[in-house]
């Protein structure tokens, strides 16, 4: 990451309590909000790895291509599940953009993190396409976090509800999960 590492170890530190937290999901009662939550997991742990400052870790060479191709695969899983709910596009933009950061890097060493500027590697259109989509993202999952939060607040009673239930709580996950994609982006 561009500036202190001390920018790169919050990244960390969000994206790998995001996927904790998707874990935790993946215990939920309804198998749709599993399927999601596993995608999210492998998001937020991902982003985790991607993130560490190069000053601490510098992936070999290796690591770049796996990358591609585990989100790749989560890209065409993502494709796959979209034909049954529209949320997967999401997920399909998310894991492209982990393909393209993971490419940009392998074609590049040294650019872990963000090292480098637009013009060493890319298509900065591209790039500038994917900070337009997750921040709109952002704006829209942050007005649609109000009145769940608020809903949530003031039901009272009811039954009890799980962690992997908590509708709230998934898209503040999703929510930080793109603001981490803005900062990655934004370093990128």
């Amino acid at each position: 990451m561009h500036g202190p590492a001390s920018h790169g170890w919050l990244l960390v530190a969000l994206c790998a309590a995001t996927g904790a937290y998707c874990l935790l999901r993946m215990r939920s009662h309804v198998e749709e909000q599993r399927r999601a939550a596993g995608g999210e997991a492998l998001m937020g742990f991902g982003m985790a790895a991607m993130a560490v400052p190069a000053a601490v870790f510098t992936p070999p060479s290796w690591a770049w291509p796996l990358y591609a191709a585990v989100f790749g695969a989560a890209a065409l899983q993502a494709l796959w599940s979209a034909r049954a709910n529209a949320h997967h596009l999401h997920h399909l933009v998310g894991a492209s953009a982990m393909v393209y950061m993971a490419v940009a890097m392998a074609a590049s060493p040294g650019r872990h993190g963000g090292h480098g500027g637009h013009g060493d590697f890319g298509i900065p259109l591209l790039t500038g396409v994917l900070l337009l989509y997750f921040t709109g993202y952002v704006l829209l999952s942050g007005v649609r976090l109000v009145p769940v939060a608020i809903a949530a607040g003031g039901g009272g009673g009811g039954g009890r509800v799980g962690w992997g239930d908590r509708p709230e709580l998934a898209r503040a996950c999703r929510l930080s999960m793109g603001i981490a994609m803005v900062a990655m982006l934004l370093a990128f």
